[in-house]
């Protein structure tokens, strides 16, 4: 890949080297005389100079070019308007050597088959510089628009025992395995291979790690690629991308087909403010029509990637075309404690590293998300010229992913630390004191990349799949604290809880319009889903519910912001003296975890 430039310059060297040519022809092919006038030319023959003169008439009758040769072998041009009447001036002159040759006539060869020679030679050129040539190169597509951009792999090493907390998952995904290995044994009894294989779920969850583990247990062919190939700016070409695409993999049948980021091309038909019928359409139907259509593409199993399921059109959605749709989710507790011991398996690791730890602070973490924890904590390592990860570099690398990387050298006033610290000890009492939410893992008082002056992190101590009413209000609680603690202490509040009551309001409104958690507008769900993702949702969102209900919603939300508020400083306030010190302890380590936390709350808990 690396000659294709050369390769290229060099073709436009050769095409600039044949327009020279062209442009130097009719000067080579000149005699490089000088022409002069009839008056200089008498004045040289009257003073002897002249030797000899050969005149050649031209085509048009009488005019013609005589060519003079002086005694010191300069050669001149004289341009003749009567041929006859310079010749008889040349007898009449006594100049001895007079030649009068037949009129010029111009070569066949350079008027009509050197011309044809060059304009194949250009057009040669250009449509070799346009193609790249055997070698390929920057516009080697140019004239490949149809041909298909997909990848196949044939020594695909990942299996699925490369693939941690996903086993539900890949229990369902060994069925496509067993199609593929032995598909006889399915069509004895009249079963019928899947078509196609939808993987839905958040960014990061191992959709495509998925895909490629399933290839390498079947060992077949697997072509891979991305949605969003398919479509250009020209009419048709999506659509010849697709037909090329399955003859291709006919031709390796059986193998597995991948297309991630479908959403790209399969986006549901009829919307948007274009109208019905564009590119992406075009490309959309005859992806319909190799799936399930009248040609028979035996053999061939769709994978399919996309986090948005939603917005995917029916038709592709059906049986038939995507046979299974498999939900990729998010890994639990064991389920993330198996994927760090995979991505630790090339780290070498501290006595003192604790994985299952790990995994229960690092909750609604995706696998990619771990990745990237476990290479942040040994690049940490490294730059500390260390050989092996500690538990400290992942908890720096876990804060550093999570809230930013801290900014130790930054200079704060102590009137803001002791604000922050606070703040900080507003949320820790009620993380430590509500028996619903996480309890508190780690306080500190740095500020972060993120822009936050200081964080209270919570210990995830179990994954959940249903979140309480009560949890959600003691949620808010928690979001609130940091302001409250601010407003008891210093009779005054800052932007810095600008976030804190973003969240809480997100939350409440959430239960109020969502979760059917309000007691006065009851059991009803008054935030549509239905968004027009292909316009905006800014302009097509349409509310389903009137304006008196919207100021109903208003009042709920700050019904509830208000309780949990009262609630919230009531217990502070009861706990005023772990709130003081708390905050000192801040002040004076700037960091401190639950232990330091645990112990301080009990001492004073005993007074």
């Amino acid at each position: 890949m690396n000659t294709s430039p050369k390769r290229g310059f060099g073709l436009y060297f050769i095409l600039v080297l044949i327009v020279g040519a062209i442009l130097l022809i009719p000067s080579l092919l000149n005699n490089n005389q000088i022409s002069y006038a009839r008056t200089e030319f008498e004045k040289d023959l009257k003073e002897g100079n002249v030797l000899d003169v050969t005149i050649a008439p031209g085509k048009i009758s009488p005019t013609g070019e005589a060519s003079v040769v002086l005694n010191n072998n300069q050669r001149r041009s004289l341009y003749l308007t009567d041929v006859s009447e310079f010749e008889r001036y040349l007898i009449e002159s006594n100049v001895k050597t007079v030649r009068v040759n037949k009129a010029r006539e111009d070569s066949y060869l350079m008027t009509t088959v050197l011309p044809i020679v060059i304009c194949a030679v250009i057009v040669f050129l250009m449509f070799s510089i346009m193609n790249g040539g055997a070698g390929g190169g920057a516009n080697s597509r140019m004239m490949n628009f149809g041909r298909s951009r997909a990848k196949m792999s044939t020594d695909n090493q990942i299996t699925l025992a490369d693939v941690a907390g996903l086993q539900e998952e890949k229990e369902e995904l060994n069925e496509i395995v067993e199609f593929l290995k032995a598909p006889e044994k399915f069509t004895k009894v009249g079963a019928r291979i899947p078509k196609g294989v939808l993987l839905e779920g958040a960014p990061g969850t191992g959709k495509t790690l998925l895909a490629k583990a399933i290839a390498g247990e079947a060992h077949v062919p697997f072509f891979t690629i991305s949605g969003s190939d398919f479509v250009e700016m020209f009419v048709g070409v999506g659509a010849s991308r697709v037909r090329d695409l399955f003859e291709d993999a006919k031709h390796h049948s059986p193998c597995i087909v991948f297309i991630d980021e479908i959403d790209a091309v399969a986006r549901r038909r009829g919307t948007g403010m274009g109208g019905g019928h564009d590119e992406r359409e075009q490309t959309l139907n005859q992806l319909l029509v190799e799936m399930d259509g009248f040609s028979e593409n035996s053999g061939i199993i769709v994978l399919a990637a996309t986090n948005r399921v939603d917005i995917l059109d029916p038709a592709i959605m059906r049986p038939g075309r995507f046979d299974r749709k498999i939900a990729v989710n998010r890994p639990d507790v064991a389920g993330r404690e198996d994927i760090l011991k995979i991505h630790a398996r090339n780290k070498p690791l501290a006595e003192d590293v604790d994985l299952k730890k790990v995994a229960q602070t690092t909750a609604g973490f995706t696998g990619a998300d771990l990745e990237n924890l476990m290479n942040e904590s040994a690049i940490l390592a490294a730059k500390s010229d260390r050989a092996f990860l500690k538990q400290e570099d992942i908890d720096r690398s876990f804060i550093k992913v999570g809230m930013g990387v801290e900014k130790k050298s930054r200079v704060i006033s102590e009137k803001e630390k002791k604000i922050t610290a606070y703040h900080e000890a507003g949320h820790a009492i009620l993380f430590h004191v509500l028996p619903d939410v996480d309890p508190v893992h780690m306080i500190s008082i740095i500020p972060t990349g993120l822009g936050a002056g200081g964080f209270t992190m919570p210990l995830p101590e179990k994954d959940e799949m249903y979140v309480t009413r009560s949890r959600l209000m003691q949620s808010i609680m928690v979001s609130l604290g940091g302001q409250i603690a601010e407003k008891l202490i210093f009779n005054d509040i800052t932007t810095g809880a600008s976030s804190d009551i973003q969240k809480a309001t997100k939350t409440a409104r959430n239960m109020v319009t969502r979760y059917g958690m309000s007691e006065t507008l009851g059991m009803i769900n008054y935030e549509s889903d239905d968004d027009e993702v292909f316009i905006g949702r800014d302009l097509a969102h349409a509310k389903n519910h009137s304006e008196l209900v919207a100021g109903q919603i208003d009042q709920e939300v700050k019904k509830i912001i208000d309780e949990c508020y009262d609630k919230a400083k009531g217990i502070i306030e009861e706990h005023m003296d772990v709130l003081h010190a708390c905050a000192a302890l801040l002040l004076e380590k700037e960091k401190i975890g639950r232990e330091e936390f645990e112990q301080l709350f009990s001492e004073y808990a005993q007074k």
